[in-house]
């Protein structure tokens, strides 16, 4: 027998401002039943607003030390260790913020890599999947022949 919050999984991991109709119904009755699951929301959501990028430092710096408090005290004992996690690593977290830099586009590169070395199992050499992972991720820049030809006439 499913849950009463069956179906309510995007509504909990979307954005607040793009939710469809039906995930904005079933995230109000979440609110209205309350427990952990919403101050997990909450809580979840007050810290991606920290993240944001749109709060000076100073407001960033005092915004965490709340969110760490408020996350230790939540019995929520996956935030308690976030809270740990971002006491721990706070000074970098801060120079992360300040001066604007983040690991996604690496993350982003790390993950296609993956992927391409999934989908070349069964190759007959690593040169192979090399030469995939530079041809999709390289600065690589390939010109057809009826491209070259157009080209230089």
């Amino acid at each position: 027998m499913p849950g009463k919050f069956a179906g309510a999984r995007w509504a909990l991991l979307k954005n607040p401002g793009t939710l469809t109709k039906r995930q904005g119904l079933a995230l109000l009755a979440i609110k209205q039943r309350g427990g952990a699951l919403w101050r997990a929301y909450e809580m979840k959501e007050s810290l991606r607003a920290i993240f944001a990028g749109d709060l000076e430092i100073d407001e960033v710096n005092e915004m965490l030390d709340h969110w760490c408090k408020r996350a230790s005290r939540s019995r929520l004992s996956s935030f308690i260790r976030l809270s740990k996690t971002i006491r721990t690593h706070r000074d970098g977290i801060l120079a992360s913020i300040r001066l604007g830099v983040s690991n996604g586009r690496v993350e982003g590169l790390n993950t296609k890599v993956r992927s391409i070395i999934a989908r070349s199992y069964g190759f007959h050499s690593a040169k192979a999947t090399l030469a995939l992972v530079m041809l999709a991720c390289g600065p690589i820049d390939l010109k057809l022949p009826y491209e070259r030809a157009s080209l230089s006439t």
